[in-house]
């Protein structure tokens, strides 16, 4: 909570810090109240799709998101000219947590909902941002995203729906779509779907792609030609309807224009940046869910006794090897929480920007920490979920614990919204040659002086000199297979040292605060184990890439 307190109120202008408290306890509230009690529900009570195509979500799936909507959640962040509340994505990202740690399945419909308001803020016509936002940020609707198909994943070169021009300014959109998250629910009145198609004369590859407005419902109040096709039977989030999506049985849907013709995949990139950040903020609230039954259990569960205790049989809490599966779930947590929060705030920034050059560097230093933030918490995700199952032992691999299921859900995270391979690709190719080198300079720069400032450990701050180090090798050879062998490893090893500072930072504010007084015990861990084996991994990377390249697979 004084992590999401202290980066929102940086960001939040007119408002307190007494009212970002108010808003995250509000928060909490509903969360715990309403939202909790739906997780077990929709894993054991999936979504159904009837022989109509219509698609019913679990028992109180719709009168919850219905108060939801009522209680103005959904237009935290929405355009102030449109009925939204205009806050900082800070305050939204913190929120967004308590909505995922209740119920992740429940949370992914408000998730693109917020994606694609953006998108049409940015890039659609005056007529359609007035035709759709004012519904689309009550709530009242909901957004999807269209971007997959059976043949075209990852690559997007490869899509096959099609756009025809129509007389009338509008388009008729033809093909599938596979992997739509609420692609069709029973939740709101309309869905709003924004689908990437191919009009006839497109150039080849993603230069030909284009961006429409395709809503479920059209504004004569007629059904488009549009359907479900299908439900995905998943690992896990079993409450979220994810759909085969069929546009244009009869002729073609009919869908609107977003951005400009053969400029769509730039038009999408902005919801998929929102969603990005988002699915970051999914994996610290699963990581937090986790963490808070291991320690639950842990406290309660009696077993051996452990050293210097007199108990016959000692809660496991007290074993030294339990504790350390503790501390590595809790500063993994947070770790996350202050990638996910610092690349909020750096968008805040950029909107807040009083120059040009201002917002360029603040936009500049967000797109740094996008994929750090998504696949840093996505992978940590899943390990603290799996944590979270052998700190309950056998207890853990049986559903009725429910922590089973923390492990199903996050298992997406680390694949969906760009893999985090395709993160690492964006990252060595793209990221971090971002003005010229210079954001990332001025990132690892910042993070040495607040490390100097938190521990005087030589190792911690050799970590930031050899990822310097690391960063230049592969910029000097962008796009390489050796840079590619690499990514992955690199990109983790540079989210836990960015991480690492801010932890840092935190045990530094912290000082004298009782509240704050685990900071310094997770900057501690983290910074000595999580830190130093993240660079020490990415080094041995390089070390073998050029033999790892040079190995045939059959």
């Amino acid at each position: 909570m004084q992590t999401a307190e202290r980066f929102a109120a940086t960001q939040s202008g007119e408002l307190s810090i007494d009212d970002v408290r108010a808003i995250l306890s509000e928060a909490g509230r509903f969360a715990s109240e309403r939202i909790a009690p739906l997780n077990p529900v929709g894993d054991r009570i999936p979504t159904n799709l009837d022989e109509g195509g219509k698609v019913t979500t679990p028992p109180g799936w719709r009168e919850t998101y219905q108060a939801w909507c009522e209680a103005g959640w959904n237009s935290l962040t929405g355009p102030t000219e449109y009925a939204g509340q205009g806050l900082p994505t800070s305050l939204a990202v913190a929120c967004t947590e308590f909505w995922n740690s209740s119920s992740m399945a429940f949370a992914l419909c408000p998730l693109l909902t917020a994606g694609a308001i953006e998108a049409i803020s940015e890039h659609a016509s005056q007529e359609l941002k007035d035709r759709y936002l004012h519904k689309l940020v009550s709530g009242e609707w909901t957004g999807t995203m269209n971007l997959t198909e059976p043949q075209s994943g990852s690559d997007l070169s490869n899509l096959r729906c099609k756009a025809q021009r129509a007389d009338d300014g509008s388009y008729r959109i033809i093909g599938n779509k596979i992997f739509i998250t609420y692609g069709e629910h029973d939740c709101s009145s309309n869905i709003v779907h924004l689908v990437l198609a191919r009009l006839e004369d497109a150039p080849a590859g993603t230069r030909g792609i284009s961006l429409f407005l395709v809503p479920k419902t059209l504004p004569d109040g007629s059904h488009n030609d549009l359907r479900c096709l299908s439900l995905e039977h998943k690992l896990g989030v079993h409450g979220s309807p994810t759909c085969a999506m069929a546009f244009g049985d009869n002729g073609g849907a009919r869908g609107w224009l977003i951005g400009e013709e053969n400029r769509g995949l730039n038009c999408m990139f902005t919801m998929m940046n929102n969603a990005r950040l988002l699915v970051a903020t999914q994996g610290v609230a699963l990581a937090e869910r986790a963490t808070q039954a291991a320690f639950a259990y842990a406290r309660e569960r009696r077993q051996g006794r452990a050293p210097g205790n007199d108990e016959i049989a000692s809660p496991i809490i007290r074993h030294p090897d339990v504790k350390r599966m503790l501390l590595e779930m809790r500063c993994k947590t947070s770790a996350a929480r202050m990638l996910s929060m610092a690349t909020a705030s750096a968008l805040d920034s950029s909107v807040r920007a009083q120059t040009e050059d201002e917002r360029r560097r603040a936009h500049a230093r967000a797109s740094l920490l996008t994929p750090l933030a998504k696949s840093y918490s996505s992978d940590i995700a899943v390990e603290v979920a799996s944590t979270a199952i052998q700190v309950h032992g056998g207890m853990g691999y049986i559903e009725e614990t429910g922590v089973a299921q923390y492990y199903r859900d996050a298992r997406i995270l680390p694949i969906y919204e760009g893999t985090n391979g395709i993160q690492a690709i964006d990252l060595v190719t793209r990221k971090l040659l971002l003005e010229g080198g210079e954001t990332l300079s001025q990132v690892l720069e910042s993070c040495h002086r607040t490390l100097s400032a938190f521990t005087t450990e030589p190792s911690a701050l050799q970590a930031v000199t050899d990822a310097a180090e690391m960063a230049k090798m592969l910029c000097d050879r962008p796009g390489s297979q050796f840079s590619l062998a690499v990514a992955v490893p690199f990109q983790r090893a540079l989210a836990a040292v960015v991480a690492g500072a801010h932890l840092g930072e935190a045990a530094v504010l912290g000082r004298g605060d009782a509240l704050e007084a685990e900071a310094a015990t997770n900057a501690r861990f983290f910074i000595g184990v999580e830190l130093l084996s993240a660079v020490a991994a990415a080094k041995a990377a390089i070390s073998c890439a050029d033999a790892t390249v040079s190995i045939e697979l059959a």
